[in-house]
């Protein structure tokens, strides 16, 4: 079931335009195309910020699962893309990291489309100097993954945790593993592992410089996989993991986005449930909210969203507000959605915002340094609602959304 937030009007705020005519805010605009059609599944795979403003996007997968290698730049200012230096191993379900010199770390991922034989994951690693536009080959991974988590740390170094790997001819297995990657030596040092296996999953980095996972993947089976409640947290300092407080239920697919004061926002997910406040029951996505107090160790309930989705983006926005866009529901992943909500973080509530110019689920969001949010490529067609059989729709187009 996709829910329509028109359907409960009374209870959700909308954006519309003022008694003059003019647009009030939150409109979306076209942002040309990128040189490539592309998706992006997992939290740590899509674009970075440059250091110049500039915004950078590469690997991912076409409709037919298959990785890419293009780069592509935007240029706010200018409102154009170009191409720069392709990556020397076209992946997906990578991980794209911006060091604190300004260059671009991408680690692990897939090489190759899904097929009757599990893949396996990359160790290998690049990096992205913008001053050339290209990109060199870096120490690569102690244990190949892919559907990882990548975090900046205070210290300047990376930590990748969890993802997944092969376990058998024809089944993956879970990684409680992490490691970190020292930019002044271009090589990886192992960590302590995690409490618990996971991959799919984000991680936050707070305030403090603690960072946060938050539920995730387990492989239980072949081709079978559970939703996630346990969250833990990383400690630098003294290398530990510690277990904090669980979700109040499972989530994959779902994002996780650090709010002003140090709490955390989850939103989304493709766990079965039901609606609180109605009972609607939506086998395939998400309503809830969740949000987490870092100094108490705790999650509460917040504001459902007007209607559940899964694979979508979540971005803060310059006011602390959150931008929620975008997405699907897990049973068919047919069509994306093309509507957006705002959190209101003062208010503690939803509002309904003027509808992306395009549905797309598993695309690529960031925050522009301006303030605005881009939002690139993604899937507005896929399964049986693709025009071809076997090809799902992946879309190049590019828009911005003004708060």
């Amino acid at each position: 079931m996709i829910a329509d937030p028109h359907r409960r009007a009374g209870r959700f705020a909308a954006r519309t335009a003022d008694a003059a005519g003019q647009a009030a805010p939150g409109r979306w605009s076209r942002a040309g195309e990128m040189p490539f059609a592309g998706f992006w599944a997992q939290p740590a795979d899509a674009a970075v910020l440059l250091t110049d403003g500039r915004v950078l996007i590469t690997g991912g997968e076409d409709g037919r699962r298959v990785p890419t290698d293009v780069t592509a730049l935007f240029d706010p200012a200018a409102g154009t893309w170009t191409s720069s230096g392709a990556l020397w191993t076209g992946r997906r379900l990578h991980s794209t990291t911006r060091l604190a010199d300004g260059r671009v770390l991408v680690a692990g991922g897939l090489g190759e489309a899904p097929g009757p034989v599990p893949a396996t994951g990359l160790g290998s690693c690049e990096v992205y100097d913008p001053a050339t536009g290209t990109w060199s080959a870096t120490g690569p991974l102690a244990e190949p993954r892919f559907s990882h988590s990548a975090t900046l740390l205070p210290d300047g170094r990376v930590l990748v945790a969890g993802g997944a790997s092969v376990r058998a001819a024809d089944s993956h297995r879970t990684l409680r593993s992490a490691e970190a990657y020292d930019p002044a030596t271009g090589s990886w040092t192992p960590v302590r592992p995690m409490t618990d296996a996971r991959f799919g999953h984000p991680a936050v980095r707070l305030d403090d410089g603690r960072i946060l996972m938050v539920g995730g993947i387990l492989a239980v089976g072949r081709g079978s996989y559970t939703a996630l409640a346990y969250c833990e947290l990383y400690e630098p300092e003294g290398d530990r993991w510690v277990p904090a407080a669980g979700l109040a239920t499972g989530r994959k697919s779902h994002q996780a986005t650090l709010l002003p004061g140090g709490g955390v926002l989850v939103t989304g997910g493709d766990m079965a449930g039901f609606k609180d406040s109605d009972w609607t029951y939506d086998p395939y996505s998400q309503w809830t909210t969740e949000r987490y107090d870092p100094v108490a160790d705790r999650w509460s309930a917040v504001a459902e969203m007007p209607w559940g989705r899964s694979h979508h983006r979540a971005v803060r926005l310059a006011s602390g507000d959150v931008l929620v866009l975008g997405g699907t529901d897990d049973a068919s992943m047919s069509v994306g959605y093309q509507n957006a909500t705002l959190y209101d973080v003062a208010a503690g509530s939803w509002s309904a915002e003027f509808p992306m110019l395009r549905g797309r689920w598993a695309p690529a969001a960031i925050g522009l340094a301006d303030g605005r949010v881009l939002v690139m490529g993604g899937l507005d067609e896929s399964g049986p609602a693709a025009p071809l059989p076997g090809e799902d729709q992946v879309t190049a187009t590019a828009e911005i959304y003004a708060p």
